[in-house]
């Protein structure tokens, strides 16, 4: 699952993402990514399931899609991500054919709102790491894209809880879902679907 050609992307993905903030590039230079311990965390969701469909909406240079992508590939499955930027959606391709995970990963470039809703598919995860203030916007798109026992997860909750404190609220309220606010690293909201929405 997690082989050597992997772990060395990782790690230099890693390397690269504290050299940019120890820069203090600004945040649209750098590649936002997830923490590792996130990274691991979405492995563990995925790699347990059989054949895993996973849509990622904010993939970046591909340090989570790696996660990802690793854990699904472990027993059948792929993971669909969406990235607008043309440098970072460059850096995606190069970094998952370094991984040697072109078999399980595939990008779609261009804007998350228009992407979704030409993608007729179901998925049995999908990771929300976008622009903070659409969230709102990208979960409502994407909650068709879901059925019951599917799982949305979303980052950056409790470092942004300004931003999106009321997306864990309404995420918590809602009675087709079951949600819980998960205190690893910038904060995870993970929603567990219950039923359809009709």
């Amino acid at each position: 699952m997690l082989d050597d050609r992997i772990r060395s992307v990782l790690a230099r993905l890693e390397e690269e993402d504290a050299a940019e903030r120890a820069a203090g590039l600004p945040r649209e230079q750098r590649a936002r990514q997830i923490a590792r311990t996130t990274g691991q965390f979405l492995f563990a969701l995925v790699a347990p399931q059989t054949d895993c469909e996973v849509l990622e909406i904010g993939g970046s240079r591909g340090y989570s899609t790696i996660w990802i992508a690793a854990g699904v590939r472990h027993l059948g499955g792929r993971v669909l991500s969406l990235e607008h930027d043309p440098a970072k959606c460059e850096a995606w391709r190069r970094n998952v054919s370094e991984a040697g995970l072109d078999d399980v990963a595939e990008l779609i470039e261009g804007d998350a709102f228009g992407a979704l809703p030409a993608i007729d598919d179901v998925f049995d995860l999908v990771f929300l790491d976008a622009e903070k203030e659409q969230y709102e916007e990208l979960f409502a798109l994407a909650r068709d894209k879901v059925e019951p026992g599917a799982l949305v997860v979303a980052d950056n909750v409790l470092s942004h809880v300004d931003t999106l404190g009321a997306y864990s609220q309404a995420r918590q309220s809602d009675p087709t879902l079951e949600s819980v606010t998960v205190p690893l690293d910038r904060g995870l909201e993970v929603s567990v679907v219950l039923r359809p929405l009709r």
